[in-house]
């Protein structure tokens, strides 16, 4: 693959890339640069987190990229999730890798990193002491959304060290490239700032979409606080597929999403096809009685916009679609889960525990 292919292949991954120029150079430089993602383990995982995720593994390390993806078990640690029992934390971060394999995803290109292999090292926290000594305390409290919190809620220590820790893991795993998403934005740019300062370098930052949860967005212009509170959530299960969903919930869920006729803008039913459905399908088969206009084959997304808001689309009609292409790639992992013996055991632990934030 050339270079300006490339280039466009991992461009379209980000919803912003920081900064364009510096992606080009790293990949004139570099035939397998590396890439960084990290997962906290805590819970079930959606389609935002298994399919899209795997999508933007896959088209990133297509370009040439190697992944490295950190299982962030002393994060969640921190976040106190499942209240801090490290135990459970891992079995849940053995459980995602599990659903990842199921998904397609490019693992030759991938390696799984524990936390617990890397903060166990005396001059991995020498590294963390070197960006805490070089942040101030109000910068820190807002990157705090990268764990789901607000810069205003009450913290514990431990959740003021997680974006130092977040920071250092790009750099001590040598990561050229952070691919996380636009949730992450706050502590990427952190490390941009503050990397040269301690003589490291600037990571690019390629930031992916957050998939919309399946309710009504709230009012207002779009800004990344709002992305965040509109997208995907564990903590409202009924806004959310879930990667071991059956059929029948699945189509429960998508026929009660938000989808009104006609709009396009923030409207989660048509952001699942364009950032999954046209990304594993050539096109979308509507199927439909010929009194309403027969079947249709709609071949990109954009020509999904365009019928869609010209009303010659009905939203139910869509809907049992997007359900139907939606569980056909849910299937596989449901199978996984159902026929490996090491997947099952790990999904009926990690179904039964309690999350914590």
């Amino acid at each position: 693959m050339d270079l300006e292919k490339r280039f466009e292949l991992i461009k379209s991954v980000g919803e912003e890339i920081i900064t364009e120029k510096d992606l080009m150079e790293l990949l004139e430089t570099k035939t397998h640069p590396v890439a960084y993602d990290g997962f906290e383990p805590s819970g079930r995982i959606h389609i935002a987190q298994g399919l899209m995720r795997a999508i933007n593994v896959n088209k990133m390390t297509k370009a040439g990229c190697k992944f490295k993806m950190l299982a962030a078990n002393w994060h969640a640690w921190a976040n106190k999730k499942y209240s801090g029992d490290l135990n459970k934390i891992q079995t849940c971060g053995k459980y995602l890798i599990e659903v990842w394999k199921a998904t397609g995803m490019d693992l030759k290109n991938v390696e799984f990193v524990w936390d617990d292999d890397i903060k166990s090292q005396g001059e991995y926290w020498k590294l963390v002491m070197k960006v805490a000594t070089n942040s101030t305390i109000k910068r820190i409290l807002r990157c705090s959304q990268i764990m789901g919190r607000k810069e205003s809620d009450t913290q514990l220590a431990s959740q003021i060290m997680y974006p130092c820790m977040q920071f250092s893991d790009v750099f001590w795993l040598k990561c050229d490239i952070t691919q996380l998403g636009m949730d992450q934005r706050k502590v990427n740019v952190l490390a941009r700032d503050v990397g040269p300062k301690l003589g490291l370098w600037k990571p690019v930052v390629v930031s992916h979409h957050m998939l919309m949860g399946l309710g009504q967005p709230p009012s207002g212009e779009l800004t990344i606080e709002k992305a965040i509170a509109m997208k995907m959530s564990k903590s409202n299960p009924d806004s959310a597929i879930f990667m071991d969903d059956p059929k029948s919930e699945i189509k429960r869920k998508i026929n009660k999403a938000y989808c009104p006729e006609g709009i396009i803008k923030e409207n989660p039913v048509l952001e699942y096809c364009k950032y999954i459905i046209f990304e594993k399908f050539k096109d979308l088969k509507i199927q439909r009685p010929a009194k309403f206009g027969g079947d249709l084959t709609i071949g990109s997304y954009k020509e999904l916009e365009n019928i869609f808001s010209k009303k010659e689309l009905h939203p139910l009609d869509l809907k049992n679609a997007v359900a139907r292409d939606i569980n056909e790639l849910i299937a596989p992992v449901r199978k996984h889960f159902e026929k490996n013996k090491k997947a099952k055991k790990l999904y009926s632990v990690v179904k039964n525990l309690k999350i914590t934030r």
